[in-house]
């Protein structure tokens, strides 16, 4: 019997049904789950997930469990768990820690669960467990062979660790693969970042000014998205580079203390803390939005706008309104948590279905190179990121050109005949 806390084991059955749905609209994952199948890769291996737990994640799961694994999941944050999802993985078999609206002790708790587990390979999303492992269950990193992480922000953490010399195992940047970044943080984002503005507001997005604060490929995706829904869109960077490429986008980028006089939304998708503050919310329209699309909720300094607020209450789900001192309102969306996960259900699943396809894939690669690799973060393989995108390129009908040897001989020659 599988261990497990969950919300309520009961819901099973609507989390089937979701898990059922996202697994028909992912198929390279299906191609890979048939080969997990045959071979079985993982068998006698345990292997932690930590990333948000709804039904895309379960499918992974599900697909690493097929591949013989014994699978441990917690959620990476606490307002993106579904408790129907939670609750039919725990039916089906696999260890699962985790409910929405985890207090941030029980969220810890949840992870010391997974990690206590004993896992050999970890998939993480944000860095929490990789954290934990090099913290306070440092005796566990020691039998862990590596482990691959989802997200900007675990890859700057892992980064930190490697510079200082203290990465206990080697770890997989599964956020760099351009399978990963090119359509996950620019498509999947821009996507489902303004599916949860829209549906937790119920406002229109044309005409409004949109302001995103990071214009890496999340902040790319977010301003191409509001450009479609018919949004000005306002950059601000600290990146002259990324701000001459939103400039050239037709996007307008300027320092955020201007961009906060003209915003109706702001978006944080920068990976850093107080991107917007005391000084930002001061000058900030009467009924302007902020919401956050970052792994972590610091990116909007709300101690300062609960510090100059005469009132806050909840106006809508998902939705806390701070009543300024002058009278003016700021509205902040899901806590300041990921919009898209704790407001809504996350990216599409053909785009997860990508970037699970990665998670999969490298997680056997660490098993078939176990005691090879260096404690040190690692780029996806170049034929893993390829045989995903080859997998994508067939299950949409595409057919493309492949070089002929004669091509392939002539570009990779450099004394060219003239």
């Amino acid at each position: 019997m599988p261990n497990y806390l969950v919300r309520d084991i009961k819901l099973a059955p609507a989390g089937r049904l979701k898990i059922d749905w996202v697994s028909q609209h992912m198929p390279v994952l299906n191609v890979i789950r048939e080969q997990f199948i045959k071979e079985q890769p993982f068998k006698g291996y345990r292997v932690a997930v930590c990333i948000h737990l709804e039904a895309k994640t379960a499918y992974l799961a599900e697909v690493l469990k097929a591949g013989g694994a014994e699978v441990s999941i917690a959620g990476s944050n606490p307002l993106s768990t579904q408790d129907d999802v939670a609750a039919a993985l725990a039916d089906a078999g696999i260890n699962v820690y985790s409910w929405y609206n985890a207090t941030a002790q029980e969220y810890k708790e949840h992870l010391l669960h997974l990690i206590d587990d004993q896992p050999d390979i970890v998939i993480d999303d944000g860095g929490d467990v990789v954290q934990l492992l090099h913290t306070e269950r440092t005796e566990v990193a020691a039998k862990v062979l590596g482990g691959c992480e989802e997200t900007t922000t675990g890859v700057l953490r892992l980064r930190s660790l490697e510079k200082q010399g203290a990465l206990k195992f080697p770890m997989i940047a599964v956020n760099d693969a351009y399978c990963k970044y090119l359509f996950d943080n620019r498509y999947g984002t821009g996507e489902s970042v303004w599916s949860g503005i829209m549906r937790t507001t119920n406002l229109i997005t044309a005409g409004k000014t949109v302001v995103v604060a990071g214009y890496g490929w999340c902040g790319k995706g977010i301003a191409m998205r509001a450009k479609g829904l018919g949004a000005k869109v306002i950059v601000t960077e600290v990146d002259p580079v990324k701000a001459i490429e939103a400039y050239m986008d037709g996007c307008h980028p300027m320092h955020s203390l201007e961009a906060a006089k003209l915003g109706d939304v702001f978006i944080t998708a920068t990976g850093c803390k107080d991107v917007f503050t005391a000084r930002h919310y001061q000058v900030m329209k009467d009924g302007a939005i902020l919401c956050n699309a970052g792994h972590f909720d610091v990116e909007i300094n709300i101690p300062d706008l609960a510090a100059m607020s005469a009132g806050r209450r909840k106006v809508r789900k998902d939705i806390e309104e701070f009543s300024l001192s002058d009278g003016r309102k700021i509205y902040l969306l899901a806590e300041g948590r990921l919009v898209n996960l704790a407001a809504g259900d996350g990216h599409p699943a053909e785009i997860m279905d990508m970037s699970f396809a990665l998670q999969a894939l490298s997680a056997r690669y660490l098993l078939d190179n176990a005691g090879g690799l260096l404690n040190k973060v690692y780029v996806v393989p170049k034929e893993i990121d390829d045989r995903v995108a080859n997998l994508k390129l067939q299950s949409l009908g595409v057919h493309i050109d492949r070089l002929t040897p004669e091509q392939a001989a002539y570009i990779n020659e450099w004394n060219h005949a003239t």
